[in-house]
């Protein structure tokens, strides 16, 4: 008799699958190498990332639902593809508008 081995979540399943109980951003890294990384970050409509600053060049993109980017000079709604440049050391935060999934480019 054979066993029947689990396939393992991905991990964009596994930020979704968290996202159903969480009160907070659910953050998960998608791929790391030597000075760079992709996250995937999850939302439920109405969760901000709080203020913080990229060490790192940084790019937004948003694979679903809508967010928007927002620092002291500027609001950017941005919906599924947009893509936003993040400055190094400029303070922001992300709100999401409704149930949304991004990816975090870093490096």
């Amino acid at each position: 008799m054979s066993k029947h081995i689990p396939i393992p979540l991905s991990t964009i399943e596994t930020v979704l699958e968290d996202l159903k109980g969480a009160s907070q951003p659910v953050i998960r890294p998608l791929h790391t190498g030597e000075g760079f990384r992709v996250l995937v970050l999850g939302f439920n409509s109405g969760m901000v990332l709080k203020e913080h600053q990229a060490k790192l060049p940084s790019k937004l993109t948003v694979l679903s639902g809508c967010v928007a980017f927002r620092s002291a000079d500027d609001y950017t709604p941005l919906f599924v593809n947009d893509e936003i440049d993040i400055p190094v050391g400029k303070p922001h935060s992300v709100i999401a508008n409704r149930k949304s999934l991004c990816l975090l480019t870093q490096g």
